[in-house]
């Protein structure tokens, strides 16, 4: 998915639009069957008989990344085209999701083992960092999937950082172009910048997870399990090794750490490079300031109600609200405990924060906190002018004025977010899922979050016993929430394919 950094967006006529595409396309597979052989590696290792399952994967995969690359070798020089780079982003998570559910689809182990649905839906789960599984008994499950599953994840998060920095922007999609930079500017002299761009962001994420990893472990995890929590937590994914998730670990502060971490996906990774650069000043952006402030006023009034009710001491309470509510808002998905045992009203209040998401250019899903922002400066100016009618009240976003195409954008993302969530839901109880159950799981799946509500697919539930149609359903739903929605729906128009 980094690949799409390979040229500059343009416009440009139709003609062999296909094979630039196909060509990334194939890098991203042989990039996907490469990482393939690190848990092929651990099973022949743990004498797994999976590691055949992942030997016939990264055979297929590389057999087709490399008839794809050879096809379409030599056209990306020049860059892409504005329809290429809509056709590229969509395709090249489809087609990552589709090779990543091989191993699952072969296994020996879980129910995934043999079943289309559920293969694809675990891979989808991975690659969008959402987080949501069909798997149970983790414990004992072959450390070659535990790993794999940790592996998609965080490649997930460095692709969707990669996309969100890099082609959405160029796009126009959902207001990002307020945050077009050197690194989504369609002229070719950008170029130099973008590589040093890539390069920079990619070592704050491997930085960042290697330090997470070596955190749990010193916290009292095995090196495996750090490892694996590790690669999850900076992509804000939610795969566990273990069915309690984080409750399974509780000792030397280790759930205040993975707060911190999952808090630390959730910034946009520019803002780490820009620091690193010598900008101190760069990490306190809009976006983080207004994150970190709903977090704070939510976390302190949910730690609060959880001690005076009685139902924690005032330390536990305060580590279980500030974990389960980052957990949700970052949509990493990851839970110390059933929140929804807590009472009605917490549970209406994480469902509305499973709609928030972290800041863009993250590894977070969701809304995003930059669109309520310009929402609000929306609302703001609307009201003053029914006040003052021959008014002027000009709308900005920190030092930037807000455009008709970024309020545009975003008026037309909220709408477009809520008439899939709304038909999703339906389509899910058109399945005879109850209420509770189709409602949050539409949202956890638009939204990338992972756990729903309910008892069946709450925080201590899962997935698994969900129709093959639902998982089918809230799979593409992941990809579609991931994808920014219209990278997706544009494809459904006709007019797209004629030119």
């Amino acid at each position: 998915m980094s690949s799409a950094l390979a040229g500059p967006v343009t416009n440009a006529p139709r003609t062999g639009q296909l094979r630039p595409v196909a060509y990334l396309v194939g890098q991203v597979l042989l990039a996907t069957a490469a990482m393939m052989v690190f848990p092929l590696i651990v099973d022949v290792v743990q004498h797994n008989p999976d590691w055949q399952a992942f030997a016939v994967a990264t055979g297929l995969s590389s057999a087709v990344g490399g008839l794809l690359s050879w096809w379409g070798r030599g056209t990306v020089a020049s860059g892409l085209t504005l329809r290429q780079a809509f056709l590229l982003t969509p395709v090249s998570w489809f087609s990552v999701c589709a090779v990543s559910a091989l191993p699952f689809y072969f296994a020996r182990y879980g129910i995934v083992a043999g079943s289309a649905a559920d293969a694809f839906f675990e891979a989808a789960s991975g690659i969008t960092t959402t987080g949501a599984t069909v798997l149970s008994g983790l414990e004992q499950a072959p450390p070659g999937m535990l790993l794999w599953r940790a592996l998609l994840q965080w490649m997930g998060g460095i692709g969707i950082i990669a996309t969100a920095i890099a082609i959405l922007p160029a796009l126009g999609i959902g207001g990002m172009q307020l945050f077009r930079t050197e690194s989504s500017d369609r002229s070719e002299k950008v170029m130099p910048r973008v590589r040093q761009i890539a390069w920079a962001i990619t070592a704050v994420y491997v930085g960042l997870t290697g330090l997470a990893a070596i955190v749990y472990w010193l916290a009292g995890m095995t090196p495996f399990d750090a490892v694996a929590h590790g690669l999850s937590s900076v992509a804000t994914g939610g795969f566990s090794t273990s069915d309690r998730s984080f409750g399974a670990w509780e000792a030397n502060g280790i759930q205040w750490f993975a707060t911190l971490f999952m808090l630390s996906g959730s910034i946009p990774f520019v803002l780490y490079v820009r620091l690193i650069a010598g900008d101190r000043s760069a990490i306190w952006d809009r976006q983080v300031r207004t994150l970190l402030l709903c977090l704070t006023v939510i976390i302190g009034l949910l730690g609060s109600y959880l001690a005076v009710t009685g139902q924690y001491p005032l330390e536990p309470a305060f580590r279980h609200a500030a974990f389960n509510v980052v957990s949700v808002v970052t949509t990493t998905g990851f839970a110390t405990t059933d929140y929804t045992l807590w009472g009605n009203v917490v549970i209406g209040l994480f469902f509305g924060l499973t709609f928030i998401g972290g800041c863009t250019g993250s590894t977070s899903g969701g809304i995003k906190i930059f669109r309520f922002e310009v929402m609000a400066v929306m609302l703001r100016t609307h009201f003053l002018r029914l006040i003052y009618p021959r008014g002027v009240f000009p709308r900005s976003y920190g030092a930037r004025q807000l455009d008709d195409e970024v309020v545009n954008s975003v008026v037309a993302f909220f709408a477009v977010f809520f008439l899939c969530y709304a038909a999703l839901t339906i389509s899910l109880m058109a399945l005879n899922l109850d209420f509770i159950t189709s409602a949050s799981g539409a949202a956890t799946a638009l939204a990338n979050v992972g756990p729903g509500l309910g008892d069946i697919i709450g925080p201590a539930g899962n997935f698994a016993s969900l129709p093959a149609a639902a998982k089918w359903l809230l799979g593409v739903a992941m990809l579609l929430g991931r994808l920014e929605l219209f990278t997706v729906l544009v494809l459904f128009i006709p007019r797209f394919w004629r030119g």
